[in-house]
């Protein structure tokens, strides 16, 4: 009694408009039949009759992974009909229940892509992307080792050591003269960590105390000093003369935005819509990083900015700034129901356009930076990390700063501050050891942290008022 398994195509569409391609398990002739995770918007992109394993055609562009965990899948339900036949149990039904009963096959890498799949289709294009990057890290460095698939069973602490290894070997993708920067290497490790504890606690697949992760420990690497600018460099950037309306312009006051709103992050930004502001004075918005909802006062600076863009004409929906089209199908979706129900296609096409437009506000941030003499790295997250700079100059308590950055958790808050806190302690190493310094020149230390327009401002009020004395000092 011997088991087939093929793929034929769900002629019923799903509530998303897909067609779901189902395993067909055949014994006698006769068929049971299981969902895989991959499904198709268009019929056309299936091909029942493949030889090659090409099921999925090229006309979907997913087509060459969507093969491969088909592949895979197939090979899982394969797997089971042999553990089933050594117990003389192989009947077409108990391998699709055996298949069912984990959902997953003991192969840590089909489910690692099917965990993939899944957050794809839940719209997370931002996790759909780290989780992918891991799962084509992992499955380079098993073809390099000579191994086509890898199981739960073969994870051990030795396996995760040498696979850090192979990472701290690879280059980066946008600088191939560089390594895999350290953050990127705890990114990948933090995925798979993620992976291991769902299979574990969600999946049931293996025991708690089977964990790999109980005897490897990976040291985080250390952030990279943390670029940002002080009150004087930001009057460098407010004080440049730039043609109004111009690029250069807009991203100015993207960036001046940002810093005087506690640091929105630019995919905020440029998502921002006029319903955000309200009556009251307000800017009213949800995090799209960690989906806290924020409340901020408008400050005066940003009121003068959104002054610049509004006009009579605007809708509530409309964006602010000009970095996204109204007319999008993506900018339909307004309120935070309609965009949990935004196809997975629609949240990365979304997604893609807010990075394209986050790189050229950060192409042209260089740019301005060089005009105000600063010779920073300035993108547009220095903003962010400037508003807390500053705001830890002025000894912000880190509680209300925690509400301030919109930080889920006061740990996160004392990690993202913990850079800033060099300065603090250098003045404290100065005044145990400075000599006492007369009036003048503490003056002359001051006037030098001004800007020049700002000293030029002091001094001709300084030169006002001594005319002014010596007119009175006269009449008397």
């Amino acid at each position: 009694m011997g088991i087939s398994f093929n793929l034929e195509l769900n002629n019923r569409p799903s509530k998303n408009k897909t067609y779901t391609i189902m395993l067909r398990i055949t014994q006698d002739k006769k068929h049971v039949r299981k969902k895989t995770t991959v499904e198709v918007k268009n019929k056309s992109d299936f091909n029942p009759r493949s030889k090659s394993e090409k099921w999925i055609r090229t006309s979907e562009p997913n087509h060459a992974k969507w093969n491969e965990i088909l592949a895979l899948e197939i090979e899982q339900a394969k797997d089971s009909y042999r553990d089933l036949r050594t117990s003389g149990m192989a009947t077409k039904e108990l391998v699709k229940e055996k298949i069912s009963s984990a959902e997953t096959s003991p192969s840590f890498l089909v489910y690692a892509k099917q965990r993939t799949q899944e957050i794809y289709k839940e719209g997370g294009y931002r996790n759909y992307k780290k989780y992918n990057g891991f799962c084509n890290k992992l499955e380079n460095y098993l073809k390099i080792i000579g191994k086509k698939d890898l199981y739960f069973t073969e994870i051990t602490s030795a396996f995760l050591s040498k696979f850090e290894a192979h990472l701290h070997t690879l280059h980066n993708v946008r600088n191939k003269d560089a390594k895999l920067r350290p953050s990127s290497i705890s990114l990948t490790i933090r995925v798979f960590k993620t992976i291991i504890n769902r299979a574990i606690e969600v999946e049931k697949l293996i025991k708690p105390e089977m964990n790999p992760f109980l005897g490897f420990k990976y040291v985080n690497a250390k952030s990279a000093t943390k670029e940002k600018l002080n009150e004087s460099e930001i009057k460098l950037i407010e004080n440049l003369d730039l043609a109004e309306r111009s690029l250069i312009w807009h991203c100015r006051n993207y960036f001046l935005f940002s810093y005087y709103m506690a640091g929105i992050r630019a995919g905020d930004l440029i998502q921002l819509r006029w319903s955000n502001i309200t009556t009251d004075g307000r800017l009213e918005y949800r995090m799209g990083k960690t989906m806290n909802d924020r409340s901020i006062k408008l400050h005066r600076k940003v009121l003068a900015i959104l002054k610049g863009y509004y006009k009579e004409e605007n809708n509530p929906t409309d964006y602010i700034f000009p970095l996204l089209d109204n007319r999008a199908l993506y900018a339909k979706y307004v309120t935070e129901d309609q965009r949990a129900t935004m196809p997975p296609e629609m949240v990365k096409k979304l997604t893609d356009v807010v990075s394209s437009k986050n790189a050229l506000i950060n192409k042209y941030l260089k740019k301005i930076a060089a005009l105000a003499g600063i010779t920073k790295n300035v993108s547009f997250h220095t903003s962010r990390h400037s508003f807390a700079k500053v705001a830890k100059d002025k000894r912000v308590d880190n509680n209300h700063l925690k509400n301030l950055l919109g930080h889920s958790n006061i740990k996160i808050t004392e990690i993202y501050m913990g850079s800033f806190e060099t300065e603090e302690t250098d003045k404290v190493m100065d005044s145990i050891f400075e000599e006492a310094e007369d009036g003048k020149e503490k003056i002359k230390k001051m006037l030098k942290q001004l800007a020049p327009s700002d000293l030029e401002e002091v001094l001709r009020e300084m030169k006002q008022g001594k005319s002014d004395d010596n007119s009175e000092a006269s009449k008397q």
